[in-house]
């Protein structure tokens, strides 16, 4: 027999005496705030309450009373998210882990740090780095988003190409389970294969099979790197893809390959007056951070590369304020834009050969439906952002911009790619991962969905179709 979820006043009553007044909130302002995360058109509903438990055993409390009265749980970060992930859905309560910021332990010798969910990734890369360590996943938002919702998302960023993304670095976990129940998964050793790999299952979940509460994050010595940028201007989107292809094909791998296109440069030039290049349509910024001679042959084969797919102007920067200030222009894109009217973003990723022939499919998409669609790019792994704008209140812009998206999508599946590079489905991507994952094997997610959730309480509805 099904277990009813009470009215919202019951369940606020009912958390706010297990956590205090000021754990729950309840006000129509905080619900609508907390109601969503950055996806623009993802659907989300009113919650019951937002609840903001400060310790792993309140966590567990939380989940516990939720599970036994039928209440869904929506976990959250931060809100950062662009796929809809943190969205409320019908009959729950978001469980935001904003209050756990404690970096539990660094272990210099072993080359570890364990962080509780809500630790800001920038604060764990600062705190680390005092230890002469460096925690590398670098998304566009590490200023703003947790390292709980980096790891439930699996978050790429811009250094990942050379790095790795989340996943690579996240060697165990405390996860509170559907039932309340809390395990600790993965080790703190450099090496390990005991059971099945249930970190590496939990990471990229987005919050479908449990709450991550902390993370032991795996870190490197925070060598000595001479940053240079190369920075290639280009009188096409698809001519830098060209570069793209090239620069893999030489062998190289820069620590960063990041295209930005003329509307982004435009959009992030007037509001924040970076001073940067307006002479070119589309710029591909590359930085490689090795050492004396090695990073400057590197450098040079880059500048190579993108000469010898027709740049306009191969320009370089070895002075860190002015590597910076080029890679902040692509840090600040997509807020940039956001000032311009709502944007649907994209995150699909294809093989490196496959980007030139995406980036024009892509400038077809915006021109056979009449949008508005500006390109940044982790080039240099071929995870792709196109950013569909469609004016506020522009109600047939909006349904073209969606035709654009689904057509995208189906575009980057045919070239052999996938649907989702690090944004996660959420709920913006479920049609595309429905075809991509094949039904065999969505039903495998919906087995492990069960075994661990078998009331589905655990944000229901995301991270793979139904």
């Amino acid at each position: 027999m099904s277990v009813h979820a009470p009215a919202s006043t019951e369940v606020v009553g009912l958390f706010r005496e297990l956590l205090g007044d000021d754990a729950v909130l309840a006000d129509s302002r905080d619900l609508e705030r907390y109601a969503h995360d950055d996806a623009e058109w993802a659907p989300y509903a009113t919650p019951l309450a937002v609840v903001l438990p400060g310790t792993e055993a309140e966590v567990a409390a939380v989940v516990r009373e939720a599970s036994a009265r039928g209440i869904r749980v929506v976990p959250r970060g931060s809100g950062t998210g662009l796929s809809g992930g943190a969205n409320a859905v019908d009959g729950c309560i978001v469980l935001s882990l904003e209050r756990m910021t404690a970096v539990l332990e660094v272990h210099a010798d072993e080359r570890y740090a364990v962080a509780e969910a809500g630790v800001l990734n920038d604060v764990l890369r600062a705190t680390v780095a005092k230890h002469g360590l460096w925690y590398p996943p670098d998304p566009a938002s590490s200023a703003i988003s947790t390292i709980g919702g980096n790891a439930a998302t699996n978050a790429g960023g811009i250094c990942c190409v050379k790095y790795g993304v989340t996943r690579d670095y996240i060697l165990g976990m405390t996860v509170v389970l559907a039932d309340g129940s809390v395990v600790k998964l993965g080790r703190r050793t450099a090496k390990g294969v005991a059971g099945y790999d249930l970190t590496g299952l939990m990471v990229g979940s987005e919050g479908t099979l449990g709450v991550i509460v902390d993370v032991t994050v795996r870190l490197l010595p925070l060598a000595h790197r001479e940053r240079r940028a190369v920075v290639g201007s280009f009188a096409s989107l698809t001519a830098a893809g060209e570069a793209v292809a090239a620069v893999s094909r030489a062998g190289i791998i820069p620590s960063a390959l990041e295209i930005v296109d003329s509307v982004c440069l435009r959009a992030v030039d007037a509001w924040q007056d970076l001073g940067l290049p307006h002479d070119a349509d589309t710029l591909l910024l590359a930085q490689v951070d090795e050492p004396g001679a090695t990073g400057e042959a590197l450098a040079d084969g880059i500048r190579t590369a993108m000469e010898g797919a027709g740049a306009l102007r191969v320009d370089t920067a070895a002075d860190a304020a002015e590597v910076d200030r080029l890679f902040l222009a692509r840090r600040l894109a997509y807020p940039s834009l956001e000032r311009l009217g709502p944007v649907l973003t994209e995150d699909i990723c294809v093989p490196r050969g496959a980007v030139p022939e995406m980036l024009a499919r892509i400038q077809r998409a915006a021109a056979d439906h009449d949008v508005t669609i500006a390109n940044i790019a982790h080039a240099g792994d071929g995870n792709l952002h196109p950013l569909i704008i469609a004016p506020e209140g522009d109600d047939a812009a909006k349904v073209r911009a969606k035709a654009a998206f689904d057509r995208i999508v189906d575009d980057c599946l045919a070239l052999g790619g996938t649907t989702t590079g690090e944004h996660g489905v959420g709920l913006l991507k479920l049609p595309g991962a429905s075809v991509e994952l094949g039904e065999r094997v969505v039903a495998m997610h919906r087995a492990v969905k069960d075994a661990l959730d078998p009331a589905g309480i655990l944000n229901p509805g995301k991270a793979f179709p139904g």
